[in-house]
């Protein structure tokens, strides 16, 4: 099943906000959680699918990896690029579709993807090319966010004042359950899990709703979509969501992640 027209205006979504101070603040110890479970990463060829831009790439780089980076939206690539030469990396970097990766069969001693992959919409797909391009006894890195979990409750709530999906779509949440990753990649791989969480600490809401406002591109673009009395509802809803997690004086919004780890059979 063929998503083109969505896929293009995800893109766009996705490029449409500087997603790097999202990516800086809020998933550094997620890149370095899943890092650090591939070491040694010294000479071996990686491609980090869905990079966003950059996070795992620079940290696998900067362990001597050689490393392939991958998004469908060229403005997180051109972002991308732009890091690696500030921070004297050398990195590749390719605009692609994580359903349609242009890399010959087992390329890679190991495949990254951390919460990017989820995000495609022909997940079968999505996943065959995380094991078409991974070479026989190489390893695979993911994060997906969970199930149930803060993110999860977040995106449900955002879903309340966005259009459904075209049908057929799958369900981004749906790769943060261990027995779906199972029936997608346990053919492929074999597959080791763990949980993990990374929560946001902050003081005030409104800090929050600044950054997911014009930081991350989902978010902005729903924004920007909506009118009068909808989008008041809407801003009223987010931080109404935000302070829920409040603790005296800070609020910690829980954000529990499924990591995976596995071996190309």
């Amino acid at each position: 099943m063929a998503f083109e027209e969505l896929k293009r205006k995800q893109s766009a979504m996705w490029g449409s906000a500087p997603f790097e101070r999202v990516a800086d603040r809020l998933l550094g110890d997620i890149h370095d959680d899943l890092v650090s479970r591939l070491v040694p990463l010294e000479g071996a060829v990686l491609a980090d699918v869905a990079c966003g831009t950059g996070g795992i790439a620079e940290r696998a780089a900067a362990r001597g990896a050689r490393v392939t980076g991958c998004d469908f939206a060229p403005a997180l690539i051109e972002t991308a690029r732009g890091r690696a030469a500030e921070r004297g990396l050398d990195i590749e970097y390719d605009v692609a579709d994580a359903e349609a990766l242009p890399y010959e069969d087992g390329s890679f001693d190991v495949v990254t993807s951390a919460v990017g992959h989820m995000f495609a919409p022909d997940q079968p797909r999505a996943a065959a090319e995380l094991a078409r391009i991974c070479k026989p006894g190489g390893r695979l890195g993911l994060v997906c966010w969970a199930q149930e979990g803060g993110v999860a409750d977040m995106f449900r709530m955002l879903a309340e004042f966005q259009p459904p999906p075209p049908e057929g779509v799958g369900s981004p949440l749906a790769w943060g359950a261990r027995d779906y990753q199972q029936q997608l990649l346990g053919d492929a791989f074999e597959l080791e899990f763990e949980e993990g969480n990374s929560p946001d600490e902050q003081e005030s809401s409104e800090e929050m709703w600044t950054l997911m406002t014009t930081s991350f591109g989902p978010m902005k673009t729903l924004y920007a979509s909506l009118e009068g009395e909808r989008r008041d509802q809407f801003r009223s809803r987010v931080l109404e969501f935000f302070e829920s997690h409040r603790d005296g004086d800070t609020i910690r919004q829980p954000r529990e992640y499924l990591l995976t780890i596995g071996t190309r059979r």
